[in-house]
């Protein structure tokens, strides 16, 4: 079992890949936890850590889309290095305006913008990117699965150091870290030995192929059945996070070290989810996994809203890490096998957008519901209506039908 969770690991590009996405991505943890309580210390209001959410996520939400045309027409491995270069410059950024004690929310909301700018090119052309990096097609939805392993143990370890460091150093060393932990996954990426891609049809106008990819997405069920689901349960259940901090210090009475232990749960969850879906041979039955996997996940944020103990609070937080991980993972594999190749960007793309380019709205929604109905009522209204999508949409039932081209 152990030999097939790994089994993606035997090509060198995605094994170069996994070394440095992993190590950068803690950097990644690292920040986001500080970003987020550095915002409720400066300013104590669940909305603006909603604002802040919004402004990092909703440029993904517009600009990938066009992102996906261009991530078609363009070296996808070039894409990605210059995306971790843009990413570690915005690092240092925040680090230097912490370090010096002149960082305010403005510096925090403008800095995640460029970041959410960033991402809309990175994580449609990072999704892409894994059917170049391992060479044989079956190995794909285990690639898939450890992708979602190392993010989601970097989301375990990451809050960990996070919250020590927070509490001994402050928030500017976390992004000192993180921009560091850049060069990891620069120099990974380095290393590749990339074949050429085969050579496209002479590109149209952006909005053309853009339109074209549209209506590829709408005649294809699966395909339109997954991004929906991913939507709706990201909209409305995904949100969560963004109050975390809240949970911590105002419904647990704790400090950094809670909001980092909360997320770490989550992180714990995430983990093992991913080394079962990535244990599994083949992608026969993963649709139930994707419906089964989401009902998991809205279970758990009822769990978690009315929870009034720690213990089931952090309970809850390992059920919903594994559900929304396993739901993400098990979308994505469905997605990358029925998509043709002349389109993945473009449907990846697609992807970027249903799943985490929806945050920003629901962030923002949570903030404002969290300050008239409280924190606890927002996350559970979130995991019934989460629920309810998933069992109306995977009541049609989903298809894998092979790509045609």
């Amino acid at each position: 079992m152990l030999s097939n969770v790994g089994r993606a690991l035997r090509h060198r590009n995605y094994r170069l890949f996994f070394i440095g996405q992993g190590t950068s991505l803690v950097g990644t943890w690292i920040t986001r936890v500080a970003t987020a309580w550095l915002v409720f210390r400066l300013t104590g209001s669940a909305l603006l850590l909603g604002v802040v959410g919004f402004s990092g996520q909703l440029p993904t939400f517009l600009l990938a889309p066009f992102a996906g045309v261009l991530v078609d027409r363009w070296s996808r491995h070039r894409v990605l290095v210059v995306a971790q270069i843009l990413s570690m410059i915005q690092s240092a950024l925040l680090a230097f305006f912490a370090l010096t004690k002149t960082i305010t929310v403005w510096h925090v909301l403008a800095l995640v913008a460029f970041q959410g700018l960033i991402n809309a090119f990175d994580t449609p052309a990072r999704q892409a990117f894994v059917v170049e990096m391992v060479e044989t097609r079956e190995d794909l939805p285990n690639a898939i699965a450890l992708n979602s392993s190392i993010v989601n143990l970097a989301r375990l370890v990451g809050p960990s150091i996070a919250g020590v460091l927070i509490a001994l150093f402050g928030e500017g060393w976390c992004f000192t870290i993180d921009a560091v932990s850049y060069i990891a996954v620069i120099a990974s990426l380095l290393m590749m030995r990339i074949a050429p891609r085969a050579p496209r049809p002479a590109p149209q106008k952006v909005l053309r192929e853009l339109a074209e990819g549209f209506r590829y997405v709408a005649s294809h069920e699966t395909i339109r059945a997954v991004l929906l689901m991913l939507a709706l349960a990201s909209l409305v259940g995904m949100p969560y996070v963004v109050l975390l901090p809240v949970f911590a210090k105002n419904v647990l009475h704790g400090g950094p070290h809670t909001f980092g232990a909360l997320t770490g749960a989550s992180g714990v969850g995430a983990i093992g989810g991913a080394l079962w879906l990535a244990s599994r041979k083949s992608v026969a039955g993963i649709d139930r996994v994707l419906v089964g996997a989401g009902c998991v996940f809205g279970a758990s944020l009822v769990a978690f809203g009315f929870s009034p103990w720690a213990w089931l609070s952090f309970a809850a937080m390992v059920t919903t890490g594994a559900g929304m991980m396993i739901q993400m993972a098990s979308g994505n594999t469905l997605l990358q096998t029925v998509v043709t190749e002349d389109k993945r960007g473009r449907v990846m793309s697609f992807y970027t957008m249903a799943f985490f380019g929806m945050v920003p709205f629901g962030s923002l929604a949570a903030g404002f519901l969290a300050d008239r109905i409280g924190v606890q009522w927002t996350v559970a209204s979130g995991g019934v209506a989460t629920l309810l999508a998933v069992l109306v949409l995977g009541a049609r039932g989903l298809t894998i039908r092979e790509p045609t081209a």
